[in-house]
């Protein structure tokens, strides 16, 4: 850089384009733009743009100015928190319903917030299930968390994974060495699949809970029809057209009965020397029946529709095994190219970062404020927390979160503990397949095309923006009409 001064260069010119300008010319008489300088001797002709043969000392000083720039320090993520401005600091960790109630309850309010999530999204993973089978595109269940908290000028959002929390220092750590300071903290980390011990089940099982899942389990159901159609040996082929789902909640129901249906339906003519129809679709339950907190008659329900679409339902059975060949199911061994997983959940991080708890599934027992057991100002709600009403524990269902946060956030707008709150069920549903649908709320209970249309509505309805509730009708009633799947792509 010292030789560019002594020679009268300029940096921002030397690196200017030579279509910008003219007459880009330093001292020492060699080329640097346009034309050539009377200075340098030459008997070659002019060029309109760049001498033909290369000035070596220009190569020389651009050389040095490259390596001086890659001495200079690499900009690094800014974590430094935002000055203390008086405002009271609430940090939510997790994006997903309960954190994104929060936070849009806290619009606008005398707090600054900081929502954290490892994801830039929002994910409704109730419909999660139906990227799975290449019925929707991952793009129609999911949002920006930035872009729907865009007009929120107080809070801001901030794309990083939490390592843990640092109560002296009112602080929450992240892996890439920031900190997040707090006055007030709100866990909503959400849960995860609980594979009971056996966590090597999960390199074989996959769980519909991510956009990543979601997209294996597609390819992975996908492929394996293709591998079929190429097949001889029958064992194989077989097996490539046998599934497995663990789990008779609302989300084995639903795959099995969305499986069955792509199988049976959708990809019907697409192959030659296979029958898709023929596929083996195989639901295994623990306990004695389908859906376990719907009434008796809503599991019967969905037992037999599920049957009706060739679904093989096995219940008081166990998992004793899965490896990458199939599943052991009980005494039986069954041969398939795909197992998923959708049997119980666990609390996602959150309790380990405040020390531990005494609850089984990892979760965080708070009281009528959501308040945490023994935090001062430290608060959990949906699925990380275990919250009691009426001697029961609250249910991990989307609208118990969402509800909670957006009660919280209506709390925290104020100064003072937070008012009690109380869970407002607005009913269950589950949908099996085309026209069989369950839905309860209280003692009224329907079934078939009513509970059908009324599942549609509501998820419809809950889906974040204009945009994603029109494309995902669009798409639903094109399929009633068609059986198409637009979205079967192989990654």
């Amino acid at each position: 850089m010292q030789f560019m001064a002594a020679s009268g260069f300029c940096l921002h010119r030397l690196l200017r384009p030579s279509w910008v300008g003219g007459g880009m010319a330093g001292s020492g008489g060699f080329l640097l733009g346009r034309f050539r300088t009377a200075g340098r001797k030459s008997g070659y002709r002019r060029h309109a743009r760049f001498s033909r043969v290369p000035d070596f000392r220009v190569m020389r000083v651009t050389q040095q100015i490259l390596s001086e720039r890659a001495m200079l320090p690499v900009p690094c993520l800014d974590r430094t928190p935002r000055p203390n401005t008086g405002q009271r600091r609430v940090v939510i960790i997790g994006g997903g319903f309960g954190g994104l109630a929060c936070a849009r309850a806290l619009a606008g309010a005398d707090v600054h917030v900081t929502l954290v999530d490892r994801r830039n999204h929002h994910l409704f993973q109730p419909l999660l299930y139906q990227v799975s089978t290449a019925a929707l595109s991952p793009a129609d269940i999911a949002a920006p968390i930035r872009h729907v908290l865009a007009e929120a000028r107080n809070v801001d959002v901030v794309l990083a994974e939490v390592s843990g929390i640092d109560k002296a220092r009112r602080q929450v750590q992240l892996t890439d060495g920031g900190y997040i300071p707090f006055d007030q903290l709100v866990i909503a980390t959400g849960s995860a699949y609980n594979y009971f011990a056996h966590s090597e089940w999960a390199a074989h099982a996959t769980a519909p809970k991510t956009i990543t899942d979601a997209r294996t389990i597609r390819a992975r159901l996908l492929r394996a029809f293709e591998e079929a159609e190429s097949c001889a040996e029958p064992m194989r082929r077989a097996a490539l057209l046998t599934v497995v789902i663990v789990g008779g909640g609302p989300t084995g129901v639903e795959m099995a009965g969305t499986v069955a249906e792509l199988a049976r339906y959708t990809l019907r003519g697409d192959f030659r020397r296979i029958d898709p129809t023929q596929a083996r679709v195989i639901l295994v339950e623990a306990g004695p029946k389908l859906l376990g907190a719907f009434p008796p008659t809503l599991s019967a329900y969905a037992e037999r529709a599920l049957q009706r679409l060739g679904v093989e339902v096995r219940l008081n059975t166990t998992v004793q095994q899965i490896d990458a060949e199939g599943a052991q199911l009980g005494d039986q061994r069954i041969e398939a190219a795909n197992v998923i997983w959708g049997a119980g959940v666990r609390a996602a991080a959150g309790a380990d970062w405040l020390g531990g708890t005494d609850d089984r599934a990892g979760r965080l027992p708070v009281d009528a404020s959501m308040a945490v057991a023994g935090q001062e100002g430290i608060y959990a709600l949906g699925d990380v927390s275990l919250f009691t009403q009426d001697g029961k524990p609250l249910p991990a269902l989307a609208q118990v979160a969402e509800q909670q946060g957006r009660h919280l956030g209506r709390a925290l707008r104020k100064v003072g503990a937070p008012e009690p709150f109380r869970y407002k069920t607005k009913g269950d549903t589950a949908v099996i397949g085309r026209h069989a649908a369950v839905y309860t709320f209280g003692r009224f209970n329907l079934t078939g095309r009513i509970a059908w249309l009324l599942w549609a509505f509501v998820h419809v309805y809950l889906l974040i923006g204009f945009q994603r509730r029109t494309l995902v009708m669009v798409q639903w009633v094109w399929r009633y009409f068609t059986f198409e799947r637009g979205a079967r792509l192989i990654d």
